[in-house]
């Protein structure tokens, strides 16, 4: 049977047709010329342009990020001169930059002068992104052979780069460390920012933050809700930190810090909600099946449990989880994203009910999904 073979029920022609056709060359010229298809092409031609060019733009965000450009411009705008003497660029090559720069719509060009956009700024008030940007030349290096990376034959240095930073790296690189201390800090104040404002914590007594590292999220939670006790559960390494967090937010009185791992004893009781923000996403589904089984025998009937993690988006793929954070898993090698049908799923065979996945405000910052304890 052909490509072009109608439907058995005579309902319009398959989608493979279609794709075969637009593949054609021929037909892409005439749609290009024929009115009623111009604007499609235009968009889609746009649209295909973004992909190939994908990395150059990256890259062209990358060196407005080392430059500080965009906070040399926020409240003074200045010509490209100036620019290219802050940056120690020369000027005919500042001018390819900030036309880029333009062209992607982060800056524009006022009578000689660049100013930032409101897309621009905005990218400046994301806390952690300038960061995040910086750190993306670790992924790309691992992903400068695309075809062995997704064969699985890349050494990756995400793999080491975590371990080594909060490991051995630290005491070999302190500086190196701090600021990407200073990184996480920052990302995780904005998931516990869109992580309570897709959750309430009405009714809780006491929360307890598995993996949570040195606190972020429970004093986010402490200070949004005066009442709520504050139990932190992670590795012994986590707790200097924890406490001084703490203690620097004023919550000394209302947390604890319970070193251990979630690996190796069962969850303390006495909480009645558990918030695994930014775990799962690190683990392989028997771990996660182990954790969330503890969970659920820590809690009490009537508990509940929120996730919050950066999600794929199953049968419809989500830009930020299917096309970043789940190949920035793979180079990881721990865990993989999920879709919040995967985690519901794996939430429902730890014995959860009543799980729901709220629509998520920022899916780039996190999406959330909770349950509870029959």
């Amino acid at each position: 049977m052909s490509d072009a073979a109608p439907l058995p029920h005579g309902g319009g022609w398959r989608w493979p047709s279609l794709a075969r056709i637009a593949s054609r060359p021929g037909f892409q010229s005439w749609a290009a010329r024929f009115p009623l298809t111009q604007g499609l092409v235009r968009r889609e031609g746009d649209a295909m342009m973004d992909l190939v060019a994908g990395f150059v733009h990256s890259q062209v965000l990358a060196a407005l990020v080392a430059f500080g450009t965009l906070e040399a411009i926020l409240d003074a705008p200045r010509p490209t001169e100036a620019l290219a003497r802050l940056a120690s660029v020369p000027p005919d090559r500042m001018d390819v930059l900030l036309r880029a720069a333009a062209a992607l719509g982060l800056i524009r060009d006022r009578r000689g002068r660049w100013h930032a956009t409101l897309r621009g700024a905005a990218l400046l008030g994301v806390p952690g992104l300038a960061g995040m940007i910086r750190h993306h030349a670790v992924l790309y290096r691992d992903l400068a052979d695309p075809a062995a990376f997704f064969r699985g034959q890349t050494r990756t240095e995400l793999a080491d780069f975590w371990p080594y930073v909060f490991g051995a790296g630290a005491a070999e690189d302190p500086d190196r460390a701090a600021r990407y201390s200073v990184l996480m800090a920052d990302s995780q104040a904005l998931v516990a920012e869109d992580t309570l404002a897709a959750v309430s914590l009405k009714g809780v007594r006491r929360l307890m933050d598995v993996g949570g590292g040195t606190g972020a999220f429970l004093t986010a939670a402490g200070r949004r809700w005066p009442d709520l006790r504050l139990r932190l559960v992670d590795l012994p390494a986590v707790v200097p930190g924890a406490l001084s967090r703490f203690a620097d937010a004023g919550l000394v009185a209302r947390a604890e810090v319970m070193p251990q791992s979630f690996r190796d004893a069962p969850l303390p009781p006495g909480a009645d909600a558990v918030s695994l923000v930014r775990v799962l996403y690190d683990h392989q589904d028997d771990t996660v099946r182990d954790l969330l089984a503890k969970v659920h025998a820590a809690l009490p009937p009537g508990g509940r449990v929120i996730v919050s993690e950066p999600m794929a988006g199953g049968r419809r793929p989500d830009r930020a989880g299917d096309a970043y954070f789940a190949p920035y898993c793979l180079a990881m090698t721990t865990g993989r994203a999920r879709s919040s049908a995967e985690i519901g799923s794996l939430l429902a065979q730890a014995g959860f009910t009543a799980i729901r996945a709220p629509r998520p405000a920022r899916p780039f910052v996190t999406s959330v999904i909770e349950a509870r304890r029959a």
